[in-house]
């Protein structure tokens, strides 16, 4: 299997675990919701090390890094944020755009990084209560 179908492979395992995500974020499902993202944030960090495998190039993919704020997101605008992030770079990495597949991926990982944290820091206001 080539670099390139791991990757595309990748990002169709992303994709699932973050429709999985979202699913459990319409029904309420805390554990499956937190499942999910755990999952979709190990697939990117995959599809990411996929990339530098690919392209050989680090120089060029360290260029690309961006550093965006998605503090002000809501848990539910992040993960669509992602999902719209990972659908883009899907799109551009079939049509030979690897620069730009590679930063919407870093960005969407960025994202789900921020998830991950508000949901620790909710984890641990709720374990706070109950003790």
């Amino acid at each position: 299997m080539t670099y390139n179908s791991k990757i595309l492979k990748a990002f169709e395992s992303v994709i699932k675990h973050l429709e999985t995500s979202i699913s459990a974020l319409k029904h309420n499902d805390k554990d499956a919701f937190s499942n999910g993202v755990w999952h979709a944030a190990a697939e990117l960090e995959y599809t990411l090390f996929l990339f530098f495998l690919a392209v050989g190039d680090e120089h060029k993919m360290s260029l690309a890094k961006l550093n965006p704020d998605p503090k002000s997101l809501q848990i539910d605008q992040a993960i669509l944020k992602v999902k719209e992030l990972v659908d883009k770079a899907q799109n551009l990495f079939r049509v030979g755009d690897i620069i730009n597949a590679y930063k919407s991926v870093y960005l969407a990982r960025h994202y789900v990084f921020r998830v991950q944290e508000s949901l620790t820091k909710n984890k641990h206001k709720v374990g706070g209560r109950k003790k």
